[in-house]
């Protein structure tokens, strides 16, 4: 009589097969995983060193304005004026800043960058309109300190301005008054210019051309996030001392116009 097959062996050959199963599975999709992983970080690092496109940065004046702007009432008026309350009236003062950069080789190209006098006049314009309303909120407390009992709306102040000065507020304050913002071309010899460029160990460095940049070299270190090209920290300064200058502290950062 044949002896039965012994239920436990064909048990034991059904696990281990479920077992070699599974740890090929397992490898196929670990393998897959790694596949994927491998293809992103490549299109990223390749993403991260294409920087074609045009940049646009807003360089924030803001401080830079309520600072002087306060300094210059608390000379000249008997009223108490604290830094937070000229903040109140200048918010948000930008100057825009555009950056084209063209890569033309695995990791350099050409690059222009300018800033765009209609976002400065804008931005000078939004400045010396809130200093004047500064400056009427301070006037309007002189006057009560010496008792005027008059109307004190804006378009009353604006008359008796006329009247004193000569000129509107704003006018007066654009001639007699402190130059809030740097001069325009102040901020075209430190950013405007046109060159080549080449990116190396997270280092954007440009060679500018000609005479009208600041700096004959510049390297800055960068991250690209996206749309977003972050300028870190200049590395080197030739030729020029941008020591102390608002504007120039870094991050700077540039967003990506995207085609519509």
């Amino acid at each position: 009589m044949k002896a039965e097959k012994p239920v436990s062996t064909g048990m034991g050959y059904f696990m281990k097969k479920s077992v070699k199963n599974t740890i090929l599975i397992l490898l196929l999709i670990t393998l897959g995983v790694s596949t994927v992983s491998l293809a992103y970080l490549h299109f990223l690092a390749a993403d991260d060193k294409n920087l074609s496109g045009q940049w646009t940065a807003e360089l924030d004046v803001t401080e830079q304005a309520a600072v002087t702007a306060l300094g210059w009432l608390q000379e000249i008026e008997a009223v108490s004026l604290t830094l937070e309350d000229m903040e109140s009236y200048m918010q948000n003062l930008t100057i825009e800043v555009n950056l084209t950069l063209e890569q033309s080789g695995r990791s350099r190209g050409t690059f222009q960058c300018s800033v765009l006098k209609e976002s400065y006049d804008a931005c000078r314009q939004e400045a010396y309109e809130a200093f004047a309303g500064a400056f009427r909120a301070l006037l309007t407390k002189r006057l009560r300190m010496a008792g005027y009992t008059g109307s004190t709306e804006e378009a009353a102040l604006e008359a008796l301005a006329e009247e004193a000065l000569g000129m509107s507020t704003v006018s007066y304050l654009m001639t007699c008054g402190p130059a809030l913002l740097p001069s325009l071309e102040e901020l075209q010899a430190l950013y405007e210019g046109s060159g080549t460029y080449e990116i190396a160990e997270g280092i954007l460095n440009r060679e500018f051309a000609g005479d009208g940049a600041a700096a004959a070299r510049r390297a800055e270190r960068y991250i690209r996030k996206g749309t977003e090209l972050i300028l870190l920290e200049e590395m080197e300064k030739e030729d020029v001392d941008l020591t102390g200058h608002f504007f120039e502290q870094y991050p700077i950062v540039y967003m990506l116009k995207q085609d519509e």
